[in-house]
């Protein structure tokens, strides 16, 4: 885990990930690292995180078992080390999503439905959600709830930088519209719904424009 600064809050798991998204000096090289992440990703996906022990993602991964440790002191970073690392390929798609939408409604669609099949469709989540589902909203939304925060803002500063160049009505509450179509993805990736195939990209997309471009002002 990232050790906060005195008088400074710990960024949550979604901030983490986000800024490394962004960042392009952030490569991987170390091996050995790579593939203790690899090995535990595989083995979280088998068996759920809480029957996978440190033993059993060093013999996956071929190392010793002192070696994990050298690596990560505890269950709790090796976990938390894995997440990051799924959550930024997640913000990194995302990204790269955004920047090919033309239009802003393109761009509230593609934002739910990669949400969705990414993070919604990632076998780990989808493992999680099967084993330990309790575990979910915190990755996902934040136990504590700083999460959802932390992404309602991010959703928020996007919504004003349509509105700033004049693609979504300024009459549109900016944080409000903000909060509740990140509670909507959420509770779509937290609680599945038997009422969507979260593998059918024009099913998701119906949804979408059905129900959250009119909350953005939008058609």
């Amino acid at each position: 885990m990232v050790i906060p600064a005195a008088g400074r809050v710990e960024a949550t798991l979604f901030e983490r990930a986000m800024q490394q998204a962004v960042q392009t000096d952030t490569v991987e090289t170390d091996r050995t690292r790579t593939r203790l992440l690899d090995a535990a990703y595989e083995q979280f996906c088998e068996t759920g995180i809480g029957r996978t022990s440190m033993e059993e993602v060093a013999r996956r991964a071929g190392t010793a078992r002192i070696t994990i440790y050298r690596k990560f002191a505890t269950k709790d970073a090796l976990v938390d080390a894995v997440m990051v690392r799924e959550f930024q390929n997640y913000f990194t798609e995302f990204l790269d999503v955004m920047a090919q939408a033309p239009t802003p409604a393109d761009r509230v669609v593609q934002a739910f439905v990669t949400s969705l099949r990414t993070i919604g469709g990632n076998p780990l989540i989808r493992k999680l959600l099967e084993t330990e589902p309790a575990m979910v909203p915190g990755f996902v939304g934040g136990g504590d709830g700083r999460t959802l925060t932390v992404v309602r803002d991010f959703v928020a500063h996007q919504i004003l930088r349509e509105q700033t160049a004049g693609n979504i009505p300024k009459r549109v509450r900016t944080i409000p519209a903000a909060d509740l179509v990140v509670r909507i993805a959420g509770s779509f990736l937290t609680i599945p719904s038997d009422l969507m195939d979260y593998d059918d990209i024009d099913e998701l997309s119906d949804f979408a424009r059905e129900f959250l471009l009119p909350v953005l002002g939008l058609k």
